[in-house]
């Protein structure tokens, strides 16, 4: 049994819906992440869970009980900011023991938990410090102890690292996941990364527009885009619309004008007539070295764009235009005709 469920959820702004009949299950001690594009109600979904928000209509459950009503002060939920939130004239061990202090928690059993969760955090010998005196990510990893100090039933991340330069949140993103899995605390985490979320997430909704358009583990998602929004969104920009479509054993065979192509079936698939594929899963070759036939396209150099460990090329094919990855010594030239193969087992059907 899930843990926490959303049950035909609505939430309206100034009588404009940005959840609509929405559904999510949530199983004990998984971390979900909420991906997709700004607007599309991810936050709006966080917000509701934590009690900031309260739903029009639909229910809100958790552990079994009803929660659609339960005021924030009720809910033994921690929330990790995108600010960090911190209270600057405090230190680090205050800010960490505030919400111990606000439940009345006795100062000794205060002292014990702090300083054990600044260990599990890795700020060991930093509770007297302030935060002016912290770096980006040692703010944040004290914004994640005092939410975890508290011991709370459910963690809460509204986009924790995007203040964070490059390195910094792919080394934090580590510290979340080793966090959380060390503790066994269920997460609901919200970004528009989607390299955040898939590197951390035991599943990912991907939203748009108010709805999850895909719920599944991130290497599906990565692999088996179930509809074009999510392909686009994840990293698939060539597309193709065929003719016709035929199903024999374990592919599916497309046509496009005078062109045939393969796509291998994959569990839970959808049976619709557009493909999608990678500009990374593309390969692309000279008229030798690619034999003209199924999934090959020939086509002319468009545009050229060097990437640092690979080239980029828009290629202008009978189809339209394509965009493929690759790494080479040599780059092709504008207007150098070559020819592009589309994998069987890289071409995938979206809705």
């Amino acid at each position: 049994m899930a843990l926490l469920q959303l049950e035909n959820v609505s939430v309206a702004y100034d009588q404009q819906y940005i959840l609509k009949d929405f559904n999510l299950s949530i199983e004990k001690g998984h971390l979900i992440s909420l991906l997709g594009p700004s607007g599309c109600g991810k936050t709006t979904t966080l917000r509701l869970i934590a009690g900031f928000l309260e739903a029009t209509d639909g229910a809100f459950k958790f552990s079994g009980k009803d929660y659609t009503r339960v005021p924030i002060n009720k809910r033994n939920f921690g929330f990790v900011f995108q600010s960090y939130a911190l209270f600057p004239h405090l230190s680090v061990f205050d800010n960490v023991a505030f919400g111990l202090r606000q439940r009345k928690v006795k100062e000794d059993e205060i002292k014990k938990r702090v300083m054990n969760m600044l260990e599990i955090v890795n700020l060991g010998g930093f509770e007297k410090r302030f935060p002016q005196a912290l770096s980006g990510g040692q703010k944040q990893r004290v914004a994640i102890a005092r939410a975890l100090v508290i011991e709370p039933d459910l963690l809460l991340f509204d986009e924790p690292l995007s203040n964070l330069d490059a390195n910094l949140r792919v080394n934090m993103r580590v510290e979340i996941r080793r966090i959380q899995q060390e503790l066994g605390i269920t997460t609901v985490y919200v970004s528009h990364d989607q390299e955040e979320c898939f590197s951390i997430s035991d599943r990912v909704a991907v939203m748009n527009k108010g709805i999850i358009e895909q719920l599944d583990q991130p290497s599906v998602i990565f692999q088996y885009p179930k509809s074009e929004f999510v392909a686009r969104f994840i990293g698939f920009n060539n597309f193709i619309h065929f003719d016709e479509r035929d199903s024999e054993g374990s592919f599916f065979t497309l046509r496009k004008g005078d062109y045939h192509f393969h796509a291998a079936k994959a569990d839970g698939m959808p049976v619709t007539m557009k493909g999608a594929i990678r500009p990374d899963d593309l390969i692309a070759g000279t008229l030798q070295e690619i034999n003209s036939g199924d999934n090959v396209l020939t086509g002319k150099v468009k545009v050229s764009t060097y990437l640092g460990r690979s080239y980029q090329y828009v290629v202008d094919t009978p189809l339209g235009e394509f965009t493929v990855n690759q790494e080479m010594q040599q780059p092709y030239a504008n207007g150098q005709e070559i020819r592009l193969l589309f994998p069987s087992d890289k071409l995938v059907l979206v809705e």
